[in-house]
Parts: C-alpha cells; structure tokens; sequence
C-alpha cells in the first residue's frame, strides 16, 4: 500500500513538472497565438504613426498573426509609454516610438512615469527622417534667410508651432534661435496635425514638422518647404535645402525604433526581430517608407541601446539650455 501510494505520488509530481515543462514549450511555440497591439505614444498623423500603418499589414503577415495600431497620445509620449513599461512581458504589446519620448522626455518631465533604459527592452531601430521648417503658401517667408531677417526686424513676435512642449520640432526652433541669434515666438500644439492645420489655416506663420508628416503637403502645394534639420539634403526632396547649410550645429532628427518591456519573453523576441527585418526588407514596404522621407538604417537592438544612451546625454543637454522644464 505504501509502495502503491509512494509511485503515485512520485508520477503526479513527475506529470506536473513535465506539464509544466511543455506549457512552457507550447507558449514559446506557438507565439504569436493572440493579437499583438503596437502601442503609438503619440496622435494620429505623426512620424511614428505614418510608420506603424504603413508596416503593420506586412509585419502581420510575416509574424502570422493580428497586429492592431493603437494611439494612446498625452503629456507628450508618456502616457502610452507608461502603459507599455506596464504591461506583460509576453510580447503581445510593444511600443514603436521616437526619440523624443524616448530620449527628450526624461530630461524634460521631472517625473515622465517610466525609465527608458531600465523599463525597456530595445527590439528593433527602424530609420530617421527631418524636420521640415514650414509657412503656408503665399507666405514671404520662402527660405531661411526669410525667416532670419524678419525674426530681427520683429523680435519675439515671429511665432512658429510644434507638436508640445520639449519635442525634437519645439527645441530645434530653441536651436535656431541660438544659432542665429534671433528670439522666434514657440507656440505648442497637442501633436503636428493640428500645428499643421493651423499654418495651412494661417493662424501661425511658421512649424516645424517632421518630414512624413509634412511632405504630402509640400508636394501638394499646401505648404512652403524652409530647410530641414538633417546635416544634408534629403534624397525624398533634395530641393529642400538643410538648416545646416547655414547654421551647422542645428541638426537634429526623429528616428523610431520598437520597444518591448524589459524581461520580454525571449523567444517572442526573436520572432518580432526577424519578422520586422523581413517586413522591412520588402521592396514595397521600403519605397512606401522613403517616400515618406524616412532613411531607413536597420541596427542591431544593442546598439540601438547605445543610441538611446548618447541621444538622452545630447537632449539633456538641449533642453537644459533652452529652459524647458514640465512636471
């Protein structure tokens, strides 16, 4: 009876270990197995979001499951990324991002509510795009020089927009001011879209707008191109000259890059990282996002962890000298 008794209890031990053993193994097997929602920390028509909607079909397919967009915007990025910092670690929500919340974001907010080393685990860098210096058609402000001239004549009056407070299009117009020596006026929007609709509606002069957001427009005729913010021309429209054609140290540009909580299932992992190199080696994937003004640079996650490093050091620095600061 005690023998009977003892191999019965030594076998439902041993099924127990061995259950769990492949519930484990099933789990890593057969992710994806549920939908997976990309998290957008921003609203609708920004750079990241351009991005998410234009490679989520084909990530979907390549990853064999439902991959959903969802903006989660507010207090400039950290609301959605808080959420993300948050979530299970099973690889079924992720963040695609930029670096402004990323990176700008924990230098400017005292307490934006997530580390952004220590929260997350990087999984992919997709590429980098410009900003693009704006003014509705009609306007006299046509080029830099413009821009410059009138801000002397007018100091403190020339006003431009920017999707908030802190980000990349607010400090880079703190950039300019320093670089040229001018005191433009910075009026900040809840996103680019409505800092876009107010210069195609005339109700501030100029934007600064990260170049997917804004290229449809320009090619459009809906706005006047300035200069952009990268070191050199863009190959999506090359006749945009680049700020640091005149001011070389006012370069700065958005790049987006997918996130996971830290501690996300490794398998998992690796099966978003070869599924997005796969999505992001399709030809009509790629066309669709250079057309946008995106130079797609695909970088391995460790170094994408080594850029987020140096970008929070360099922002830091930025937004300590232009004073802003929000709780």
């Amino acid at each position: 009876m005690k023998t009977t008794l003892f191999f019965s209890r030594f076998f439902c031990l041993a099924l127990v270990s061995l259950c769990a053993v492949s519930g484990a193994d099933a789990v890593a097997q057969t992710y994806p197995n549920k939908p997976i929602v990309i998290v957008v920390p921003q609203a609708a028509a920004g750079t990241n979001d351009i991005v998410a909607r234009i490679i989520v079909p084909t990530f979907g397919d390549v990853l064999g499951a439902s991959v959903v967009v969802e903006n989660r915007p507010g207090a400039g990025g950290n609301i959605g990324t808080q959420s993300v910092a948050r979530s299970n670690k099973d690889g079924y929500t992720l963040l695609l991002t930029i670096n402004s919340a990323q990176a700008i974001n924990p230098a400017l907010y005292k307490n934006p509510g997530f580390d952004p080393i220590g929260d997350f685990t990087p999984l992919y860098y997709i590429g980098s795009t410009p900003y693009v210096l704006v003014s509705p058609p009609g306007s006299p402000l046509k080029t830099l020089a413009d821009v410059v001239t009138t801000a002397k004549k007018r100091p403190g009056e020339l006003a431009y927009a920017s999707a908030g407070n802190g980000t990349i299009s607010h400090l880079l117009g703190a950039m300019l001011n320093t670089s040229a020596g001018i005191e433009m006026q910075h009026i900040p929007y809840k996103g680019v879209a409505p800092a876009i609709n107010d210069v195609l509606g005339g109700q501030v002069p100029l934007a600064f707008a990260s170049l997917p957001s804004a290229l449809n427009y320009i090619k459009a005729g809906k706005l006047q191109a300035i200069a952009i913010s990268s070191a050199k021309r863009s190959s999506a429209d090359p006749d945009i000259p680049a700020i640091a054609e005149t001011y070389p140290d006012c370069v700065g540009e958005v790049w987006v890059g997918l996130f996971a909580p830290i501690g996300v299932n490794a398998d998992a992992a690796r099966k978003i990282q070869n599924a997005m190199e796969k999505t992001l080696s399709k030809p009509e994937v790629r066309e669709k996002l250079t057309a946008q003004g995106l130079d797609l640079s695909p970088i391995a996650s460790s170094k994408l962890a080594i850029l987020l490093k140096d970008e929070i050091a360099k922002w830091a620095k930025i937004v300590k000298a232009s004073g802003a600061q929000l709780d």
